[in-house]
């Protein structure tokens, strides 16, 4: 019978040290009964630290378990512990698995109450390092704050079902059909992310695919895409007439729009977030081309443009002195605002956008000319079908796109 160890007081166990190594004459981490309770020790370390450890039989096998540290837990706490554990253990409860089971089950409550807003923003936060800027991040924001957070926002993730989404969806669906899409296409990214994080075990609510899909129509069914407003090229040249009769930077800006069928925040940049227009360094006067880097473009990759030589005899017109290297800047030398070239088309009275002459190239090059439609898809940057991939793939076919650009020169100023 193992021997029983003396019940040492509180007075004794303060004064209590690290045993001295007999071989090293130094003090090592060592275990010292207590008594009270068998195999209820103190762990003292060489600093002095203490802890309390109960070292006794699980089954076959001898364990030690963990009751605290000294002097937050006191003796006789540390007693009534060790007394509490070997008592489970006499029961066949295991008092570690235990602890593990209610810090997990403790856990699983924790995230079963994460609200929809506060895993929106913890989403979104981390996503926002693959947007591909600050806009897109405040749209986010946005269109949850306006259409999601009132219905979903308080609602503990685990606690959303469809009709919580239908709740959602239906007043914009046939009214504001793009804007309905795009907010059901946010939640079910929310919910899957809360989902892989464990804040919920249930199916996504606003999956689309056999669940949302019963029961909205087809959003191509009753919204009609609005393409911009744009020119017939026919009305073009006599256009571009009276555009060149007219002063400013504003008005060659928009020239050199038209002339390589760019979208305007590729000439402009945008003034919202800071992103730069075109600027000289992208030009190569000796090889005819502008080269814009993957970061300015929609679809966030590097797009070549051949420039025809009005293009050319445009740039050298422009002053190159701004500090930051823009070709049209603003009066002040600024990034121009979004209104900039849409401003003029106002005072000279035309009904369109900058952005439909792009409409206007393509109507004219698929109907007046004889070259290949990707080309004109390569022109436009729109890298959205087998065809064109694969002419991007050759070089962008940059010498055919030059044909194509001095034909559309001559076009313009027939």
């Amino acid at each position: 019978m193992p021997k029983k160890a003396i019940e040492i007081t509180d007075l004794q166990l303060r004064r209590l040290k690290p045993l001295i190594s007999e071989k090293t004459g130094k003090p090592y981490t060592s275990l010292h009964a207590v008594g009270g309770v068998a195999g209820l020790h103190i762990q003292i370390t060489t600093s002095e630290s203490k802890s309390w450890i109960l070292r006794t039989k699980v089954g076959a096998k001898r364990r030690d378990f963990g009751l605290g540290g000294y002097p937050d837990i006191s003796l006789s706490a540390a007693r009534d512990r060790a007394r509490e554990y070997k008592g489970k253990i006499e029961q066949g409860i295991d008092p570690t698995q235990e602890k593990k089971q209610l810090k997990a089950e403790l856990i699983a409550k924790q995230n079963s109450h994460v609200l929809f807003k506060d895993a929106a923003k913890r989403f979104i936060k981390m996503k926002s390092q693959e947007f591909k800027g600050p806009r897109q991040t405040d749209k986010w924001n946005q269109t949850l704050e306006k259409y999601a957070y009132p219905i979903l926002g308080e609602l503990a993730v685990s606690d959303i079902r469809r009709p919580h989404i239908e709740a959602v969806l239906n007043p914009i669906w046939s009214t504001k059909t793009t804007t309905a899409v795009g907010v059901r296409t946010r939640i079910k990214r929310i919910m899957d992310w809360a989902i892989a994080r464990g804040y919920s075990t249930s199916q996504n609510p606003a999956n689309w695919e056999g669940n949302l899909k019963e029961l909205f129509p087809m959003p191509a069914k009753i919204h009609k895409v609005k393409h911009f407003d744009s020119m017939a090229y026919k009305e073009l040249p006599a256009f571009l007439q009276l555009l060149k009769s007219r002063d400013g930077i504003a008005a060659r800006a928009l020239e050199f729009t038209i002339l390589t069928a760019s979208r305007s925040n590729e000439v402009m940049g945008d003034k919202r977030i800071g992103k730069l227009g075109i600027t000289w360094e992208e030009i190569d006067f000796n090889s005819k081309v502008w080269s814009i880097p993957a970061e300015r473009m929609k679809a966030g990759r590097a797009h070549k443009v051949p420039l025809c030589s009005k293009a050319i005899e445009l740039l050298r017109s422009m002053p190159t002195d701004n500090p930051l290297g823009l070709v049209f800047p603003n009066a002040k030398g600024e990034i121009p605002s979004d209104a900039f070239m849409r401003s003029l088309l106002k005072r000279m009275d035309i009904k369109i956008t900058p952005h439909g002459f792009r409409s206007t190239f393509k109507e004219w090059a698929r109907e007046a000319t004889g070259h290949a439609d990707e080309l004109s898809e390569l022109a436009l940057a729109h890298v959205s079908t087998d065809q064109t991939r694969a002419a991007y793939a050759r070089s962008e076919l940059l010498e055919p796109r030059r044909k194509l650009m001095k034909d559309w020169e001559g076009y313009c100023y027939a």
